[in-house]
């Protein structure tokens, strides 16, 4: 397989990428409606499966969101890409601040993160100033908007509150911000092929969290942390990482390295998101609720748009950072 697409001219992997993938969603789609319009009854196994499919069509949701951004930043260029992204990080950024209570002193730095530090992030991504875009929101950010909120006059909570909004900046906005950061790596003999790099860690990322919560359901195992996750165990984790990892190694063809390369870097991504999922669910935890998106108001249709993206918000910057690091690019 790893000839095969590496032989193939750019527009040969798209449309072989575009007839399997959307292959699978498709027919995953269609089996998972045809399953759901089947008569179980009301006794409490069919809960538990009508329960299982509602959680199996977000993740198919946010699987053809993701395939969607990819194709049209494809057609439409990177800059197209950036602004998708950019406004994934907005919604995602409200999803997690408006389930944290704030106060009055606080609608300063909320301007502040929402209409100056998340645009000039993404300016700096698409400008290709690395250096200055990994150090912006850890640095600068981190030092100004404590800075904001105090000249508010309101030391209530005062720590809580800034670690909280901080959180969200970081995770929203510094990790989402290096999803379309991938497309301005240039590798030799890999002209106009980044986008692909885009598809290869979103996919992987994608199935690793699905074949890890398949096998959570399948093997029932003893939890590692019950009170934050009772489907977290390493038996699930350990799958959903190899199965995430051989796919990169298969995917090689479309990526600058060989198979050997891709299985280490999708393993990178695949540790990090996973591990990044189980955090999330962590701060989930602590502020009392099951899923960042109010039911049936959410992007996705189950859970929020965070609950769906918070893995490759993690994922991403360990992976991006990784790759420079490796290739001194």
């Amino acid at each position: 397989m790893y000839y095969t697409l590496k032989n193939l001219t750019p527009t040969q992997q798209i449309g072989t990428l575009f007839v399997i993938v959307f292959g699978l969603l498709l027919t995953a789609s269609v089996t998972a409606f045809v399953l759901s319009i089947r008569d179980r009854g009301d006794d409490p196994r069919a809960e538990e499966w009508a329960k299982e499919l509602k959680s199996v069509d977000g993740m198919l949701r946010t699987s053809w969101l993701m395939v969607l951004v990819f194709w049209i930043g494809w057609i439409a260029g990177d800059r197209v890409v950036l602004t998708l992204y950019a406004f994934v990080s907005f919604f995602a950024l409200r999803e997690f601040l408006t389930l944290s209570p704030t106060r009055l002193g606080d609608h300063r730095s909320l301007v502040l993160a929402f209409f100056v530090v998340l645009p000039v992030q993404y300016w700096l991504v698409g400008s290709g100033h690395f250096d200055m875009f990994a150090v912006f929101i850890p640095v600068y950010v981190f030092l100004a908007l404590p800075l904001a909120s105090a000249l508010a006059n309101d030391p209530l909570r005062f720590l809580e509150r800034n670690a909280k909004l901080q959180w969200g900046i970081m995770v929203c906005i510094y990790g989402m911000s290096h999803v379309p950061a991938l497309l301005l790596l240039r590798f030799p003999g890999y002209d106009n092929r980044n986008a692909f790099l885009v598809f290869f860690l979103v996919l992987v990322m994608q199935v690793c969290m699905v074949a890890q919560h398949f096998a959570s359901r399948r093997f029932r195992r003893r939890p590692v942390a019950p009170a934050i996750s009772q489907s977290f165990n390493w038996t699930s984790w350990g799958i959903g990482i190899a199965v995430g990892s051989l796919l990169g190694a298969l995917l090689a063809g479309i990526t600058p390295w060989v198979p050997g390369t891709a299985f280490a870097f999708a393993l990178i991504a695949c540790v990090a998101g996973s591990l990044g999922h189980f955090v999330m669910k962590a701060l989930k935890r602590d502020r009392g609720i099951p899923n960042w998106g109010a039911e049936g108001k959410s992007v996705t249709g189950t859970g929020g748009l965070l609950d769906r993206v918070d893995a490759l918000c993690f994922a991403a910057p360990v992976f991006f950072h990784s790759v420079r690091w490796h290739f001194d690019i």
